[in-house]
């Protein structure tokens, strides 16, 4: 009975960060905007109540109870042990410190959006200045070996060090780098259909036929609009996404339904017997990124895919694309060029975007870089990756929300989850040969079952690493990345 006395006191407890997450919700999509000091007020007393819930001393017993319990099954032991570490974890923190670390990114996000507006980065910068020194007290209560960044990576990737992503970047540059220049070099593909107008209203049911196709159930989720997409979840039955749908630019809209709708299939994979415990949890940011950049790239930016869909574009959008071949839209889809933003980047100068986050955060907490050096610090490093002059705020420092929701650590996930997503691909299509084949008939229910196999349905029983190995035999390796990035985009640029 004591198993089942902590699960339902989590699940109670998940009840109520759910709730918060409903007001974040609407914080980005519908909230009026008078509302804000309100609504802060209100996440910031839910934070409260759900850390003091959490971290109390009836939690502590019924752990320890739960422990004491010889015939837990396996799978109650690993949700027992979990919760553990994550009890111990936030018993680090005071619950005003938690109430405090709410209200700054409530106030933080707030002005970060009236900044982006104006293209002013001095209107967020006390408001992140604060935001950055409660993350370094947080790394202090955390606690960490060898670099304070490592203590903020391990809330979105458990067990993420500096020195494991300081090899990853290095690869970056030795492999992704030099093969980006040679593209760079050769003529490059065309693009231009995408520039033209879509009609607002067809591109939202447009939106809608790609995300059924993958398998989102609108009976357990929706769809809205937002400024920066994004998927958030209150229970397996209840998966939201959004999306920007920009009239002059068709991709938008496309890339960001199918990646939204990636994070949310993993959502609404998640095992719902085990809502608000562990077990019912996505693994890790890097995995829940694979999710989104294997349905985006693998599935969304592939020949077969287009092969299939050409057809339903041309139903929305016949003057547009009248002229435009399956294998046209293909390779328009996988131009690779320098941009300003990073989520309307290809798939390989993306990765720059994300290092360029990367070695600023951890200079951040290094102490090498003050708030009010980083806009000019941000346009030198676009300059040197990308080759790219920054003309505005609003498209440099200030086009990310992440910062403002206090989310340092999370940039590097987003690499992490691509090199996931090449690796667990190359091992579906091992498995099922037919994979492409039937993705090109539009059937991807396979590719779905097997990831709620693989994936979903494990909630956090592994580390993103264990999960890696018992899918495809070893740890993560940039090498299929590698190797799929080179079959892929060398046929398309037609390298030798």
């Amino acid at each position: 009975m004591s198993y089942t006395e902590l699960k339902q006191h989590i699940q109670r407890i998940a009840d109520v960060n759910y709730a918060a997450a409903t007001l974040a919700w609407d914080q980005e999509t519908y909230m009026p905007q008078e509302a804000a000091e309100f609504k802060a007020g209100q996440l910031s007393t839910l934070s409260g109540i759900s850390h003091e819930l959490f971290t109390s001393s009836h939690t502590q017993r019924l752990i320890q109870q739960a422990k004491e319990n010889k015939a837990l099954s396996q799978e109650e032991q690993k949700n027992t042990l979990l919760i553990e570490e994550d009890f111990a974890r936030q018993k680090k923190y005071s619950t005003e410190f938690v109430e405090n670390m709410s209200k700054a990114i409530s106030a933080s996000f707030n002005a970060w959006q009236q900044a982006r507006k104006e293209s002013d980065f001095t209107i967020f910068a006390p408001y992140l200045e604060k935001l950055i020194e409660l993350k370094k007290q947080e790394c202090d209560i955390l606690g960490y070996e060898a670099h304070p960044y490592n203590a903020l990576l391990n809330l979105h990737e458990k067990k993420a060090t500096v020195a494991d992503l300081d090899e990853l970047f290095a690869d970056v540059r030795k492999e992704l780098v030099p093969f980006v220049k040679k593209i760079q070099e050769a003529p490059q593909v065309n693009n231009h259909f995408f520039h033209q107008h879509f009609d607002k209203d067809a591109q939202w049911k447009f939106g809608i036929e790609l995300l059924q196709q993958m398998g989102f159930d609108f009976n357990k989720g929706r769809q809205d609009v937002s400024s920066h997409p994004f998927t958030t979840s209150f229970s397996p039955n209840d998966v939201r996404v959004t999306t920007r749908i920009n009239e002059n630019d068709f991709a938008e809209m496309i890339w960001s339904c199918i990646h939204e709708g990636g994070h949310a299939l993993y959502e609404q994979g998640l095992p719902a017997k085990q809502y608000g415990t562990p077990l019912g949890e996505a693994i890790s940011l890097g995995i829940h990124e694979s999710q989104s950049r294997l349905w985006e790239n693998n599935v969304g930016r592939s020949l077969p895919y287009w092969k299939r869909h050409i057809t339903l574009a041309k139903k929305y959008f016949p003057e547009q694309l009248k002229n435009t071949s399956a294998l046209d839209f293909y390779k328009g889809a996988n131009q690779v060029a320098s941009s300003l933003i990073r989520t309307n980047a290809d798939e390989l100068t993306y990765h720059f975007h994300v290092m360029i986050r990367y070695e600023i955060e951890k200079q951040i907490f290094e102490g090498k870089l003050k708030v009010n050096e980083l806009p000019d610090y941000w346009n030198t490093k676009y300059k040197e990756y990308l080759s790219i002059e920054v003309p505005n705020q609003a498209q440099g420092i200030l086009q990310d929300v992440h910062w403002s929701h206090g989310s340092f650590g999370y940039f590097p996930t987003y690499s992490l989850g691509s090199f996931y997503a090449a690796q667990f691909f190359a091992q579906a299509q091992k498995e099922n040969p037919s994979l492409l084949q039937e993705i090109e008939e539009g059937n991807t229910a396979s590719l779905l079952k097997w990831l709620r196999e693989k994936i979903h349905q494990h909630g956090k029983y592994y580390t993103a690493q264990e999960l890696c190995i018992k899918i495809t035999g070893e740890k993560l390796n940039f090498a299929h990345f590698m190797a799929y990035a080179r079959k892929k985009f060398g046929t398309i640029y037609d390298l030798k």
